[in-house]
C-alpha cells in the first residue's frame, strides 16, 4: 500500500510540470505556432526564478517569508514570457522557420544560465539553495506543492477558455484558417503573439515548480527533456486540454515508474533511466499519423 501511494504522489508531482509546460504549448499550437522551445523556455524560468529567490534572500539577511518564493514564481513566468516574445517575433514578424527559432532558444537555454551561474555563484552548473520554497499543500494521505494542484485545476480552465468563451474561438479560428478568421475582423497577428507569450509563462512556471517547488535550487539542465516530452504529450494527446491531462499522467506515471525501480534488480539501470523517453519514442510512433494538429500550425501568416 505504501509504495502504491508512494507511485500516486511521484506521478503527480512528475507530471505537473509536464502538464503545465503542455498546456503553454496548446495555446501556442492551437494558435497555428509551433513551440519546440518549450524545454528551453522552462530552463529560462527555473534559472530566473531560484536566482530571484536567493538575491531576495541574500539582500534581506536570510529572511523567510511567504511572499518570497511567490515573487520566484511571478518572475520565472515574466522571463518564460518573455522568451515566448523572442519565439513570437522570430517566427510571427520575420516569419523565421519556426522549428529553427526554438532550436536556437533550447541551445541558448543551456549556456546563457551558465553565464549568470558563473557571474553570481563562481560556478556554472548550480545556484545557492534557498530556504523560500513553494508551499506544500497536505492532501491527508501525503504532500504536494501548490503548483501541482494548480496545474490540474488548469486543465478545465483551459479547456473551458478555449470551447466556451469567444477569445478561444478566434484562436482556435486563427490555428486552423487564419485568412478567414482576419476576414470575420480577428487580428491573427495579435492572437498569435499573445498565445505564444503565454505558452512562455506556463513554461517559465513549470521551470520555477523545478527549481523552488520540487527541488530548492536551479541545475543546469535540470528540465531533463521535459519541454519535448509536453510535446508528444500534446500529440497523444490530439491538442486537447483533457487528452493532454491524460497524456501527461502517463508520462509522469513512467517517470514516477522509473525513480521507484532505480536501485532494484528487475531491469538493467540504463533501460530504468531511459524508460519514459522510451514511452515518449514509443507514443510518437504509434500516434503521430493519427493525430491532426491545427490545419495552420507552422505555416507563417502574410496579412
Amino acid at each position: 500500500m505504501e509504495l502504491i501511494i508512494a507511485l500516486f504522489f511521484s506521478t503527480l508531482r512528475q507530471a505537473a510540470p509536464l502538464l503545465l509546460t503542455a498546456l503553454g504549448g496548446l495555446f501556442s499550437e492551437r494558435s497555428g505556432v509551433v513551440n519546440i522551445a518549450l524545454e528551453g523556455m522552462i530552463l529560462f524560468g527555473a534559472a530566473a526564478a531560484a536566482i530571484t529567490v536567493n538575491r531576495i534572500e541574500v539582500a534581506t539577511g536570510g529572511l523567510e517569508a511567504f511572499w518570497i518564493p511567490w515573487v520566484g514564481l511571478l518572475v520565472g513566468a515574466i522571463v518564460g514570457g518573455l522568451v515566448g516574445l523572442i519565439h513570437a517575433i522570430a517566427s510571427i514578424k520575420y516569419r523565421a522557420d519556426q522549428i529553427v527559432s526554438g532550436t536556437a532558444i533550447n541551445i541558448a537555454a543551456l549556456g546563457a544560465p551558465s553565464i549568470v551561474l558563473q557571474v553570481l555563484y563562481n560556478n556554472t552548473s548550480t545556484s545557492q539553495e534557498v530556504n523560500n520554497r513553494l508551499p506544500l499543500v497536505n492532501l491527508g494521505i501525503g504532500e504536494v506543492s501548490v503548483l501541482v494542484l494548480i496545474a490540474f485545476l488548469l486543465v478545465p480552465v483551459v479547456w473551458w477558455v478555449l470551447f466556451k468563451t469567444p477569445w478561444g474561438l478566434r484562436l482556435r479560428a486563427v490555428g486552423e484558417h487564419p485568412e478567414a478568421a482576419e476576414t470575420m475582423g480577428v487580428n491573427v497577428i495579435r492572437m498569435r503573439y499573445t498565445a505564444v507569450i503565454l505558452s512562455g509563462m506556463l513554461a517559465g512556471i513549470a521551470g520555477a515548480y523545478l527549481s523552488i517547488g520540487f527541488l530548492n535550487q536551479f541545475i543546469r539542465a535540470m528540465s531533463a527533456g521535459a519541454g519535448f516530452i509536453a510535446l508528444a504529450a500534446l500529440i497523444f494527446g490530439k491538442w486537447h486540454p483533457f487528452g493532454v491531462l491524460g497524456a501527461t499522467l502517463l508520462f509522469g506515471f513512467a517517470q514516477a515508474l522509473a525513480i521507484q525501480l532505480q536501485g532494484g534488480d528487475i531491469l538493467p539501470a540504463t533501460i530504468v533511466q531511459a524508460l519514459p523517453f522510451i514511452l515518449t519514442m514509443l507514443v510518437l510512433a504509434g500516434f503521430i499519423g493519427r493525430s491532426r494538429p491545427p490545419a495552420a500550425v507552422g505555416k507563417p501568416y502574410d496579412k
